[in-house]
């Protein structure tokens, strides 16, 4: 493939060499104005300031030339590609209901014990086939790229049992395996979500998930993150730590859901040296001196707050604590359909007094971090190239408009300009 020349940008916002814990000013972003980037195959070669871009251009021009050029004719900031490390994207059916409960009064813990929340989802994914939860993947996949998204972490956890759990596992791969507008998705495995109705204990079903479910996962190579759901309702700190142990001597990495109702997840996550502890809107101090010390990231999930009118994670104490803290949307049918990324990190830094370095790096940098990529996120030689273009001069505007600009457009991996529609102009 020749080498591709892209630009010019009135400014490429790189991520690039910030720290990755704590708080960020802004004048921490390295920004190169009116240059461009020289990309090989899926790879980053060279970020260009002008003066390089213009000599580079002229080369292109050359008859003959292998460097071909790809003219950015309109106004366009230029920053890496978004990492959603939170989403529950893979699933069949909807809880409207649940949603119009929750506005007449009822909390989403009783709407479980009611029959709702998430076993709701799991009743309707069993029913469905790998090639529906693979078409609806597909359509929520490809929407995200619209969005910028170019790496998205997916979980299972809506089967609850070996077939379905599979089945979800193994839509993810095909989207991945696809030809087609969609995300790099990183699976993981959440079957740890609830206990289903069909085993007696929880510690019973936790061992059905160690000794047959997780072996088959591992065997078939459709994941290597296993995550555990700890809360009331859900999973006991001291049944989850065992758990997590017991995932980690068959190879995976660890994440969890954490402190969401109830504090304890974080504890379990910062002594199983989990990859990161989701959720947090629980947190103090404390919980956040634990994860710190053992280089855990936090993230922040927006959407469940807002789905579920409760307050935001406390996102500002936790970098001022020295937090690596990335933010996703939590994308999932029940508590967090909305699935905007960037509208909901906006609505998030605006809630919680980020700066908007702190802002874009949790969805970018920082929540490639989460997902332990370090060729994502940012924009410098040998990163991947996953770009996203919004039609400004200038990156303020992009969280200015608080998620209602649209990308012109998003590049994966080098090799694809997709043309978002109903892009707005700045």
């Amino acid at each position: 493939m020749a080498k591709q020349l892209l630009g010019p940008f009135k400014e490429i916002l790189t991520m690039e060499q910030l720290p990755e814990a704590g708080p960020l000013a802004d004048e921490r972003m390295h920004l190169v104005r009116d240059g461009g980037l020289l990309i090989e195959d899926d790879r980053v070669l060279e970020v260009l300031n002008h003066q390089d871009f213009v000599q580079y251009q002229g080369l292109a021009e050359v008859k003959g030339s292998p460097l071909a050029h790809t003219p950015i004719k309109q106004s366009t900031v230029l920053m890496p590609g978004f990492v959603d490390a939170h989403t529950h994207m893979c699933y069949a059916g909807n809880r409207m209901e649940d949603y119009a409960r929750r506005l007449a009064g009822e909390s989403y813990l009783q709407i479980a014990e009611r029959g709702g929340g998430i076993m709701s989802t799991v009743r309707s994914t069993r029913q469905a086939t790998e090639d529906q939860l693979y078409g609806s993947l597909t359509m929520r996949a490809c929407e995200h790229m619209f969005g910028g998204v170019t790496t998205c972490e997916v979980k299972s956890g809506y089967g609850l049992d070996l077939e379905t759990e599979i089945k979800m596992l193994r839509a993810i791969r095909r989207v991945n395996g696809a030809v087609g507008t969609f995300p790099l998705l990183v699976p993981t495995c959440l079957a740890a979500h609830l206990r289903p109705p069909e085993h007696r204990t929880d510690q019973q079903y936790l061992e059905f998930i160690l000794r047959r479910l997780l072996p088959q996962v591992k065997r078939d190579g459709l994941a290597d993150r296993v995550d555990i759901y700890v809360d009331k309702g859900a999973f006991t700190a001291d049944l989850a730590e065992g758990f997590l142990f017991q995932a980690k001597e068959q190879g995976f990495h660890l994440v969890m859901h954490a402190d969401q109702f109830t504090v304890g997840g974080a504890m379990v996550a910062a002594r199983v040296s989990a990859m990161s502890a989701d959720h947090l809107e629980r947190s103090t101090e404390r919980e956040f001196r634990w994860l710190r010390e053992k280089g855990v990231v936090a993230v922040a999930l927006p959407g469940s707050s807002l789905g579920l009118g409760e307050p935001f994670a406390p996102v500002r104490r936790m970098l001022d604590s020295g937090l690596c803290v990335a933010i996703a949307s939590d994308w999932n049918p029940g508590s967090a359909p909305h699935g905007d990324l960037l509208t909901l990190a906006a609505l998030l830094g605006a809630n919680q007094r980020l700066t908007m370095a702190e802002t874009l790096a949790g969805i970018t940098c920082r929540a490639a971090r989460a997902l332990g990529l370090e060729d994502r996120g940012v924009i410098r030689a040998g990163a991947v190239a996953d770009l996203v273009g919004f039609p400004s001069e200038r990156y303020e505007e992009v969280l200015y408009r608080q998620g209602s600009m649209r990308p012109s457009f998003v590049m994966r991996g080098g090799r694809r300009v997709v043309k978002a529609p109903q892009a707005m102009g700045g």
